[in-house]
């Protein structure tokens, strides 16, 4: 019985990212009577989950409650792009019963002193950092972004948007692609299409959009799904800014196969840590494994090869600078998340201590031999 439930789940769902390994792991969770489904879009404690009709076979949507699996730690709650098991029968609403394990997350650290994170969107194996051509791209922020997509394990992509209203887009492409080494970096033009087709043949099975307001996401979103999925606002002239179009994360299924998750526009881009600044600045990695020492401070040390990369101009001041500021952050991360954990060990000692303590018989001391 599961064995055919099993094959009309994949058949249903594949195109939406279901796996024959997503299968296996299913397997004990179908066997109690749940539905497999991902979650297409996440709001106030519910969510939109996509899940095969056991009767037609297609993907329909439908509504449950995410509470019953949320908890305190933000990171660990149901999200846009999660395998979730679903239980059809639950009183008063379908409820998500189970998350999948994720292969991938883009998580970011929310606003603020905390050291808490975010989680964008959940298994992804393509990150789309979309930027706009219509303003002079921040290099920083390239660099940042692409280390956010490298620390959640997905692959990433940059794409230089509304190529139509410039002509120096070229030009424009080459600085960018010195900040990202190894990575594809094209330039696509939503209103005219150029460039489109080579960008879908760069997207994975799951595709997550992440860029600044006013970079075109949502009309890229619109193009890349063949119809309007997204409502368009223009930026401001005055600045080229955007306006926030997007309120929330949302998966749309794009007709060639394969999702795209379309992602709010990020302000505030804090790391959460990682090895993905390592990968982000891998040149820097490999000058500094070259140095004399090993634990080279590349200040003031004999034999530096990271100091030498920046006299002869191999390694730009810039994008030195801009390593140091994020790997600052990170470090910040660190600190904060260990102070966090400590905290949290002692109040549960404490918690421990308190409950030994009321186990305790009362002792009244032992009465001397013949006292009355």
């Amino acid at each position: 019985m599961f064995e055919a439930f099993a094959s009309d789940v994949l058949s249903s769902l594949s195109g939406y990212g279901w796996t024959p390994e997503l299968d296996e792991l299913f397997a004990p969770l179908a066997e109690a009577g749940l539905t497999p489904g991902r979650l297409a879009r996440v709001d106030r404690g519910q969510a939109d989950v996509l899940v095969a009709d056991p009767e037609t076979g297609e993907v329909r949507t439908v509504r449950a409650d995410t509470r019953p699996v949320s908890g305190a730690e933000a990171v660990d709650n149901p999200c846009t792009g999660d395998w979730v098991a679903i239980d059809l029968a639950a009183e008063p609403m379908i409820a998500v019963s189970a998350v999948l394990p994720r292969r991938t997350a883009i998580v970011r650290k929310v606003a603020g002193k905390t050291s808490e994170g975010q989680v964008l969107a959940a298994n992804v194996d393509t990150v789309l950092i979309a930027s706009s051509l219509a303003a002079e791209p921040d290099l920083g922020r390239v660099e940042r972004f692409l280390a956010l997509a490298y620390e959640s394990g997905a692959e990433p992509l940059v794409v230089l948007t509304k190529a139509d209203l410039v002509s120096d887009a070229e030009f424009v492409r080459e600085d960018v692609e010195r900040v990202a080494p190894g990575v594809t970096v094209l330039v696509v033009s939503a209103e005219t299409g150029a460039g489109l087709d080579v960008l879908r043949a760069c997207m994975g099975a799951t595709t997550a959009l992440i860029g600044q307001s006013g970079a075109g996401k949502s009309t890229l979103t619109n193009a890349l799904a063949g119809h309007q999925v997204m409502t368009v606002q223009q930026t401001r002239d005055s600045d080229e800014k955007g306006r926030h179009t997007t309120t929330t994360r949302e998966l749309f299924a794009l007709p060639g196969g394969g999702v795209l998750i379309d992602t709010p526009g990020l302000r505030g881009v804090g790391l959460y840590g990682g090895e993905g600044l390592q990968q982000a600045f891998a040149e820097i990695e490999e000058f500094a494994a070259q140095c004399r020492f090993p634990d080279c401070s590349h200040q003031s040390e004999p034999g530096c090869a990271v100091r030498a990369a920046l006299a002869d101009g191999t390694l730009a001041h810039r994008r030195w600078e801009s390593y140091l500021k994020l790997q600052r952050e990170n470090e910040w991360i660190a600190s904060r998340a260990d102070a966090r954990l400590a905290k949290e060990r002692a109040n549960l000692w404490k918690q421990r201590s308190k409950a030994a303590r009321g186990n305790i018989r009362p002792w009244h001391g032992s009465r001397a031999p013949g006292a009355s």
